[in-house]
């Protein structure tokens, strides 16, 4: 968030809460703080955060009530309590707030509360009426900081002082440009080093894309006059607070984006959205989609470790079943033994031991390729596991996901060395599977099962006689089911089936997939292996192309509506 991001959400926030009173303060995450603040409108709420990737302030949807127990949100409920907030502050280019609360408006100001939005120096401080720390986000040490370290009870020292100069209307264009042209560097550089609260974003709303790693020297003046009018548009937009939301390309605009480079047709649809309740859908979307692919990377390195060690137990047990072929070799020794004319005496009890490792070994074998068998099982599990995970691309398919994988490893089927039953009060999977259901060409279902347990659930459980089950052979990936049962079907059919098990799958990246097609009937569960896991007989080889999958995903037909009685 940049300084016209901040300015226009201070310009929006003032005349809702200006005053209001305090009422709740929760700490929703690690590095964010709610303030709900009620006003004659109602109760607003404001979230403020200091995460170095995403500092922000904005106003936000009633959130759910989390986090009031944390430290920093006692000592903030115990210090604001009972006051209003009757002051925002924000001075110059700094990407400083300052939330003033009093008794009255009309009183003094008891405490401050201040909002640091400065990347990884981000930070939040309550500060009494003197303005010493009372509490603060996170304590800035020595080590941390040499200009400005600050822990509770220090004085609250402003950051340092900006770089550059403050931007103006009153500068010429000639003055404008000339201090644009001090240094030989290209327009981007220049407008970020020359002048305080520009920003990066900033700079790809002013600047036309094919201008902003040019070198100043070499743009002409009919360039420089677009530019300045671009420069003097955004200064006007913030003494004036024409402020308006706007997605682009690479992120978000606040100011009125008629006088810069946003796509029209992106400020059209948000035309009308105010500028807090776009920033929250905005940071909301991308935490979210933050917090989403943490979960995926952090399973993906579960189960991948998991899947080295079941490897390695593989290896160990087909080094066991090579040996075990040594057995013959033994009886033809000991045999060699016996058979000598003039044999020595222990003879007999060197045969005898060899005949006995010769039995053990036979004996082993049978034990060995259980162990192999389900080494390899588990395998398969996990490398079908990796490959839902891969293409989990919504919170709807990895919250299943996740469960049905902490589920199955609490029960060990994935032989991470816990017996099963042994955790008490493990999460499992609640309610009906919600596989993926789509529209064939011939307007029958087709059911996709992007976990173990939704593949169990359509191909064994809800299978019915004439339904046709769909796989990429030898190949780890979703089962999909054409319910066939419902009425006839054809070619096309048959293809989009075999497409869609080819999508998600291990070889979705291929241009052509070998997918089996069979019978539901002629599926069996294989006993003592984990869910969704089956086996079948026969079955026809089908020719598939994932890129036709991607298109029915994009627009697929809609499922016929039945008619109420």
């Amino acid at each position: 968030m940049d300084v016209t991001s901040l300015k226009a959400v201070l310009a929006e926030l003032r005349p809702w809460l200006l005053p209001s009173r305090f009422e709740k303060a929760q700490q929703g995450s690690p590095q964010a703080l709610q303030l709900g603040l009620r006003s004659l409108d109602g109760v607003h709420w404001l979230e403020l955060s200091w995460m170095a990737e995403a500092p922000r302030l904005h106003a936000i949807a009633p959130p759910p009530r989390q986090g009031d127990g944390s430290t920093l949100a006692r000592q903030l409920q115990h210090g604001l309590r009972g006051l209003a907030l009757v002051d925002l502050v924000q001075s110059g280019w700094e990407r400083v707030v300052e939330l003033g609360f009093a008794r009255r408006p009309s009183d003094p100001v008891e405490r401050w509360l201040v909002l640091e939005l400065m990347g990884r120096h981000s930070n939040l401080f309550l500060l009494d009426e003197a303005r010493q720390v009372v509490a603060l986000a996170r304590q800035v040490r020595q080590q941390h900081s040499r200009l400005r370290p600050i822990a509770t009870g220090d004085p609250y020292q402003c950051p340092p002082p900006l770089q550059g100069e403050a931007p103006s209307r009153d500068a010429s264009l000639a003055q404008w440009r000339g201090r644009l042209q001090l240094q030989d560097l290209s327009l981007r550089e220049a407008l970020l080093r020359s002048y305080q609260g520009v920003s990066p974003a900033l700079v790809t709303q002013l600047v036309e894309p094919e201008l902003v790693e040019a070198p100043v020297a070499s743009l002409t003046a009919d360039q420089w006059q677009r530019l300045h009018g671009r420069w003097s548009a955004w200064l006007g937009a913030l003494q004036h607070q024409h402020f308006a939301f706007a997605r682009t390309d690479d992120g978000y605009a606040c100011w009125n984006a008629d006088a810069c480079w946003i796509d029209a047709q992106a400020s059209a649809e948000n035309a009308g959205c105010s500028v807090n309740m776009g920033l929250a859908t905005y940071y909301g979307d991308r935490l979210q989609r933050r917090q989403h692919l943490r979960l995926q990377q952090q399973w993906q390195q579960r189960l991948a470790l998991l899947r080295h060690k079941e490897q390695q137990q593989l290896e160990v047990q087909q080094g066991l079943l090579l040996s075990s072929e040594q057995a013959d070799a033994l009886q033809r020794q000991a045999d060699a033994l016996l058979c000598e004319a003039h044999r020595d005496p222990l003879a007999a009890t060197e045969a005898q031991k060899l005949y006995r490792r010769a039995k053990r070994l036979r004996r082993s074998v049978a034990a060995v390729q259980a162990r192999i068998d389900l080494h390899q099982q588990r395998l398969a599990w996990l490398e079908a596991s990796l490959t839902y995970l891969d293409q989990a691309d919504s919170e709807a398919v990895l919250t299943p996901l996740v469960l049905d994988l902490a589920a199955a490893l609490d029960a060990g089927v994935a032989g991470d060395g816990r017996r099963r039953g042994q955790r008490r009060g493990a999460s499992q999977p609640e309610g009906v599977p919600q596989p993926l259901e789509l529209c064939s060409p011939g307007g029958l279902r087709l059911q996709v099962g992007r976990n173990h347990r939704q593949n169990a659930w359509i191909s064994l459980r809800q299978a019915r006689r004439g339904d046709l089950w769909f796989h990429a052979q030898e190949c780890p990936g979703s089962h999909v089911v054409l319910k066939a049962s419902e009425g006839p079907w054809g070619d096309a059919d048959l293809a989009a089936a075999a497409d869609l098990a080819a999508y998600f799958s291990r070889a979705r990246g291929n241009g052509r997939v070998a997918v089996v097609m069979v019978p539901t009937d002629d599926l069996q569960r294989i006993p003592g292996a984990a869910p969704g896991t089956v086996r079948h007989r026969g079955g026809t080889v089908l020719w598939a192309v994932p890129a036709q999958a991607a298109a029915l995903l994009a627009s697929p037909p809609t499922l016929p509506v039945e008619a109420s009685p």
